[in-house]
């Protein structure tokens, strides 16, 4: 007999390139797959259309231990992050839950509860969505279809980095999760919607799945290199410059602009954001050009 071959999920980056190689696109397509949200043109319309989907899977993002408010507030703050890195805001939501039949109803309750305070609070529409059933035992999925709006001035892609250019992060990094950032967090939707109109930086995302990882997706986007100054990194309490580059789920924003910008931006942001840490990390450099040579970070499909 002809031994079975084994055909195992490739990392997340390489699985998400080849299923997205060649998809068909609409003519209203402006953005496609690879960066924080899709951006669609809407002919007669003055803005864009954000799409961003999101999920979030019991045991790998949450556990049932957790508060279900603050987990449903979570899922829909993750979409909103998303939103906010590309300098828009965020619209309309859709709810998908996949559901245990052992679930007790309350967890759901309580689940909806904080993901309907959350909306409330970033003035999105809870507008649908769907549920499904698994069974008992199963993890709980909850995945979330946000939209948004931007005007084309505003857009920023993760594309736009040129080299000289100024690296910077927002708030501290590390111990996301033993410090219970990971499930409490604020989205920095008016902190990028403040820098858009006032310091427009060259490229933006939001970090989800660790500096090591988000930082070469964004200069792979740009086709640009990165000098990072790992002693300038803000460290959350109780984190250490590993834990900043490794950890994830700080859901900070990781952006670059021209150097000439940031004098500026560094004397304005303590007026506008008190008590909020900027930081300038490092800078953009020629294409093949990294150092130090960055691995490491959240991947969904890393062996192990």
């Amino acid at each position: 007999m002809k031994k079975s071959r084994t055909d195992p999920l490739p990392p997340e980056d390489e699985l998400v390139a080849r299923l997205t190689r060649g998809l068909p696109s609409s003519a209203r397509t402006h953005i496609g797959p690879g960066d924080d949200c899709a951006i669609i043109r809407i002919p007669g319309a003055d803005l864009l259309q954000l799409f961003k989907a999101d999920a979030m899977v019991e045991k790998v993002h949450f556990n049932r231990a957790m508060s279900p408010a603050a987990v449903g507030r979570k899922a829909l703050a993750r979409a909103v992050s998303d939103i906010a890195s590309m300098g828009g805001s965020p619209c309309e939501a859709l709810i998908t839950l996949v559901l245990p039949a052992d679930l007790p109803f309350s967890w759901v309750e309580a689940l909806y509860a904080g993901l309907s305070q959350a909306a409330v609070l970033w003035g999105v529409g809870l507008a649908g969505g769907e549920t499904s059933s698994a069974p008992p035992g199963a993890p709980v999925v909850i995945s979330i279809a946000l939209t948004g709006e931007v005007r084309e001035k505003d857009a920023v892609l993760r594309c736009g980095a040129a080299e000289g250019d100024c690296l910077v992060v927002t708030g501290q990094l590390g111990n996301s999760f033993a410090s219970g950032w990971h499930l409490n967090f604020t989205p920095r939707l008016r902190e990028a919607q403040w820098l858009v109109q006032h310091y427009p930086p060259t490229a933006m995302m939001d970090l989800s799945d660790g500096l090591a990882r988000d930082l070469p997706r964004l200069a792979a986007a740009g086709k640009v290199g990165w000098e990072l100054d790992l002693s300038s990194l803000p460290l959350r309490e109780g984190a250490t410059p590993a834990q900043a580059l490794t950890d994830g789920e700080d859901y900070e924003l990781l952006f670059t602009l021209p150097e000439a910008r940031w004098a500026g931006l560094a004397k304005a942001w303590p007026g506008a954001f008190r008590g909020l840490p900027l930081s300038r990390i490092g800078r953009i450099t020629p294409a093949g050009h990294r150092q130090p040579e960055l691995s490491g970070g959240w991947d969904h499909f890393a062996p192990g």
